[in-house]
């Protein structure tokens, strides 16, 4: 009886071993503001391609997880895209890279004090800070932005150097990075912008094998 309660023992540790080599959790957060109004394609651009890339052995020390502004376990965007959220404003999660993504309406937004502090005490730990579309008036709200070339969307970059007189503007550009800060149009070019990140996080290489998977290397002809 002896020997056979050694026996389960070590075969019940040697499952666990086995279990726990095969196992991964991911070590590094890709933290994206949501909230209900906003623009679908400036958060559902990151997460598809970090996500894909978090498949992949060379990130999958990332994950990607949606921080709620608000208190409810969904959000609905601005086009009516539902999405089941990971997290919350009001516990301040701790990530390494933090994504602001826009609204048609940013007032509630700029407004929120809570928010904004989060941004401003989340740019001093994290590796990288980035928005999409009009995200960036959070950023320059929290003083992110503040001596830094930055551009917003398409169209409101003269609104926003009146507004925000501290931050380089930049006019004409799909995206923008100075340090590390990236700012974006948004929209399509979320994809894009989400694509140069990674290639900071990782490499060119890697941000062109996602390039690959998303297809969006191929040239279409009338």
């Amino acid at each position: 009886m002896e020997m056979t309660g050694t026996r389960s023992r070590i075969l019940l540790a040697l499952f666990c071993l086995i279990c726990s080599s095969q196992s991964w959790s991911a070590d590094k957060r890709i933290g994206i503001i949501v909230f209900d109004g906003v623009l679908t394609s400036d958060i559902t651009a990151p997460i598809e391609v970090f996500g894909i890339a978090s498949r992949k052995s060379w990130f999958s020390d990332y994950e990607t997880i949606t921080i709620n502004v608000g208190e409810s376990d969904t959000i609905t965007t601005e086009e009516g895209l539902k999405l089941k959220v990971d997290a919350y404003l009001r516990d301040r999660p701790a990530v390494d890279v933090l994504l602001l993504p826009s609204s048609y309406n940013m007032g509630p937004l700029l407004e929120n004090e809570a928010l904004i502090s989060y941004i401003r005490q989340t740019s001093t730990k994290a590796e990288w800070m980035a928005s999409n579309c009009s995200g960036a008036r959070l950023l320059a709200e929290a003083g992110v932005l503040d001596g830094r070339n930055a551009t917003t969307w398409a169209g409101g970059e003269a609104d926003m150097a009146d507004d925000y007189p501290k931050v380089k503007v930049q006019y004409n550009r799909n995206y923008v990075i100075d340090g590390n800060v990236l700012t974006s149009n948004g929209s399509v070019v979320s994809y894009e912008a989400a694509l140069a990140l990674l290639s900071r996080l990782s490499s060119q290489d890697k941000a062109d094998e996602v390039k690959s998977a998303l297809q969006m290397q191929r040239v279409w002809k009338d």
